[in-house]
């Protein structure tokens, strides 16, 4: 833990790692475009799996988090079902399909996050989103959320490990390397839907 604290001060707020979840030790990283594909397909796949399995009252039961003093963070009390969680993560798919597509073909760089929006503020634009989609269905949300993730994949693929994980490979991407904008968006961020999801399922049966 005290390795990768330092590497979110090295990194700082040019890091888009402040996504809501909160890394473990226990949790393999991706360190190369191999892993990346591999643990990415894994963590969505366990999703859907665990989605698949829910029983009904676990879907129509609203997330409920407030009486948990360790589940403080904005999110948890945030997103209120399984829709809520898959468009989040379609959502920041878009950030991220953004970034890359206009950072790899113009002149003109921009940043990870909208313009009017801040890595101080960017728990707003997480709200802005969530709003957006209140109107969304299940089924749609997941329909979405499976077209983002096999662009992202296939736009993972596209690039070679050095371009990957090469810290300042790009000059767009700050300190880091652009294989951390892929695992935060992806593997990494799979893996908190499941965390918040089986923490419901837990309080839910």
């Amino acid at each position: 833990m005290k390795e990768f604290q330092k590497t979110l001060s090295e990194i700082g707020s040019e890091f888009l790692f402040t996504i809501d979840f909160l890394w473990e030790k226990k949790m393999p990283r991706a360190r190369n475009k191999e892993d990346l594909l591999q643990f990415s397909e894994e963590n969505y796949s366990k999703l859907l799996k665990m989605i698949s399995a829910m029983s009904e009252n676990q879907m129509s039961t609203e997330f409920d988090f407030s009486d948990d003093a360790g589940k403080k963070e904005a999110h948890w009390g945030r997103d209120k079902n399984v829709r809520d969680v898959l468009i989040h993560l379609y959502e920041w798919h878009q950030l991220l399909i953004k970034f890359v597509e206009h950072n790899t073909a113009q002149e003109s760089k921009i940043a990870f996050l909208p313009p009017e929006y801040s890595w101080k503020t960017y728990g707003a634009m997480n709200v802005m989103l969530w709003k957006r989609h209140q109107g969304t269905d299940l089924e749609t949300a997941k329909k979405m959320l499976a077209e983002s993730h096999r662009k992202v994949m296939e736009m993972t693929a596209g690039f070679t490990n050095e371009e990957l994980f090469t810290k300042k490979y790009y000059n767009w991407t700050g300190t880091t390397d652009l294989g951390a904008y892929f695992v935060s968006t992806c593997s990494s961020h799979y893996e908190w839907a499941i965390k918040k999801i089986k923490a419901h399922c837990k309080k839910t049966r």
